[in-house]
């Protein structure tokens, strides 16, 4: 039988409700103001975003306010630059000005073509014009659409192909109805360039946010996290008590992984940025790329590495203490490398020093090797031997991941003109480098580095 609920019932949790609602909704907005401060707090940029959106959509409105300027564009011109705004302003200075070239430049040919499309079909007469005009539609967005799908069209021109489809489209298909088509193409494309004009000025002009900075910050950043759990290694494996000050550094190495679709996208933003501080005009931001694929196969050979933190079947004490000191040292110069590469490129200088780490961890390599030769593992289960020289593999591959990252930063210095310097900077221990917000989405704030700076001769 199924529960009948009495009037009386329902009455009192109807009271309950109300009664509770209050406490309940100011929970709910005191929970919705904790989370907007913190995320205004995480990246203050946001807020100043936000501030130059409105900025930028107020002015490109009194197109609408003041009758003169009304009279020139109309209603429909002040849409469309009050739309371009909306549309083009973006967060960072790279990818507002690639949208709004790429809103200009294809709003400017297709309407060129559709004009041309216009006049052409007018030739035919009444009957042939619908069906010229619509065979034209066809053809345009059917090759407009297969050009998105090269890698390289679509990572820098999808927006404009998409304008390009739907302006041509608009300026076409309108003309059938609406003889007045040029002036209408002109309108419509004076106002979208204002928009664009309103977006940039705004966007370049206050507090400009550079994506090329982000991306030489999140490059640099990515091998400090690598340099940090590198560091923290040995201690962790090597002692039977866990440090929970190195979690943090364990860790950390993970958000690398993922790392590749943000630096693709920061990459081709950065290539439509002017030169700017000491990023010059025709950046190399394509080697970025090169150092970011070769940063991210050397996570995974630590996320192999880092298995072996939590594996069940771990290998005695005595039996891993006679790996422990070479082991320790190819993660420890290891991580000095990664850890002066990162501040040295953080701050734009090249310098040879790291390449002395990466030779003594080859030094230390060529010693752990020499050792795994030797009858040291004759009185042990080979059951037991089995975990501890599966660690070496992963940390002799991290060698040879280390020098090829140190051989492309220094190809990068040299494309990009970094500084020369004869200083060389040995961290005395793990720190992190201070990291800015990489993208809008989530901001990482690490202690600043501190370290000592020996000459060289």
């Amino acid at each position: 039988m199924e529960a009948v609920t009495s009037p009386h019932g329902a009455t009192t949790i109807g009271c309950q409700w109300v009664k509770a609602f209050p406490s309940k909704f100011c929970d709910k907005t005191m929970k919705i103001a904790r989370k907007t401060k913190k995320l205004g707090q995480d990246d203050p940029r946001r807020m100043v975003h936000s501030l130059k959106v409105g900025l930028a959509v107020s002015l490109v409105s009194l197109f609408y306010y003041f009758d003169p300027i009304y009279d020139s564009f109309g209603q429909e011109g002040a849409m469309w630059a009050v739309l371009t705004v909306v549309l083009v302003f973006e967060f960072s200075v790279g990818a507002t000005l690639g949208k709004g070239l790429n809103r200009i430049l294809a709003t400017l040919v297709a309407g060129a073509l559709g004009v041309g499309v216009h006049c052409l079909s007018t030739l035919s007469g009444r009957k042939g014009k619908p069906i010229l005009v619509a065979t034209f539609v066809f053809i345009i967005a059917v090759i407009t659409t297969f050009m998105r799908f090269f890698p390289t069209v679509k990572a820098r021109y999808d927006y404009g192909l998409l304008i390009f489809i739907m302006t041509f489209c608009l300026v076409s298909i309108s003309s059938y109805r609406d003889d007045q088509v040029l002036e209408m193409a002109h309108d419509r494309f004076f106002a979208i360039l204002v928009g664009c004009c309103v977006s940039l000025i705004v966007c370049m002009c206050l507090c400009p946010v550079w994506i090329g900075e982000d991306l030489h910050k999140s490059v640099a950043a990515n091998m400090e996290k690598l340099s940090n759990f590198l560091q923290a290694f040995g201690d962790e494996y090597f002692t039977e008590e866990s440090n929970e000050n190195n979690k943090s550094y364990i860790q950390g190495y993970t958000s690398v992984l993922t790392s590749k679709s943000s630096e693709e996208t920061m990459a081709n933003f950065a290539r439509w940025e002017p030169g700017h501080g000491l990023f010059r005009y025709r950046h190399p931001w394509k080697m970025y790329l090169k150092v970011g694929n070769l940063t991210r196969d050397c996570a995974y050979k630590v996320e192999a590495l880092n298995s072996h933190l939590n594996c069940k079947i771990q290998t005695p004490a005595e039996i891993r203490g006679k790996i422990e000191e070479p082991c320790k040292r190819v993660s420890v110069e290891c991580s000095r490398a990664l850890r002066e590469m990162a501040s040295t490129f953080l701050n734009m200088v090249r310098t040879s020093s790291a390449n002395t780490h990466i030779e003594s961890s080859k030094k230390a390599a060529e010693d752990l090797k020499s050792l795994l030769k030797t009858n040291l593992w004759e009185e042990a289960d080979l059951l037991q031997i089995i975990p501890a020289a599966s660690v070496t593999s992963p940390l002799l591959e991290i060698i040879e991941c280390v020098d090829k990252i140190a051989e492309a930063v220094n190809e990068l210095g040299k494309a990009a003109s970094f500084r020369q310097s004869n200083v060389t900077v040995l961290s005395e221990q793990p720190h992190s480098i201070h990291q800015e917000s990489i993208q809008h989405g989530s901001n990482t704030a690490l202690p600043v580095q501190h370290c000592v700076i020996t000459v060289a001769e």
